[in-house]
């Protein structure tokens, strides 16, 4: 599936967005992934993140590293943002956002993690707070529009596969 949307953002700036479904990492085409994002799953309640400075909850994610395939920056990115563990992980699509700088490509995912201990703080020291919430509250933390619902909706039905 293919959804044409846009963003603004804190500036007020609209960009035009467009998200595709995929399988696999081989579907990217040859694009340079430069952001992730996980719907990550512990039991049936859904991990969100709070960022104190930029004031918004959101679900894990970050940038991929030099070197690093999306896959990696997922679970690193989750470890590091929550203090869990990615224990099995699926990619829901991509979404290209075409910005002034270019076209941003970002990933989309659903994972099944687990803790290893109480969050304390993220080594970046972004992410202040975690909660984990039931998925049908998700527009209470964030709201990603036509395309957060679809990758909702993709994410809730993928995750008992897993």
């Amino acid at each position: 599936m293919e959804i044409n949307s846009s963003v603004t953002n804190k500036s007020g700036q609209e960009f035009k967005v467009q998200y595709r479904d995929i399988g696999s990492a081989s579907e990217l085409e040859g694009r340079t992934v430069s952001g992730v994002h996980a719907f990550c799953f512990l039991g049936d309640k859904l991990v969100v993140v709070y960022s104190e400075k930029k004031r918004y909850w959101t679900p894990p994610g970050g940038g991929v590293e030099r070197g690093e395939t999306p896959e990696e920056a997922v679970s690193r990115e989750v470890a590091e943002e929550t203090n869990m563990r990615v224990v099995k992980h699926a990619l829901l699509g991509f979404q290209d956002i075409f910005d002034v700088s270019g076209i941003v490509t970002q990933t989309r995912s659903v994972c099944i993690v687990e803790s290893y201990g109480e969050f304390l703080s993220d080594p970046d020291e972004d992410i202040t707070e975690i909660k984990l919430i039931d998925p049908a509250n998700y527009k209470e933390y964030f709201d990603w529009g036509i395309i957060g619902d679809h990758l909702m909706g993709r994410a809730l039905e993928l995750k008992d596969g897993l």
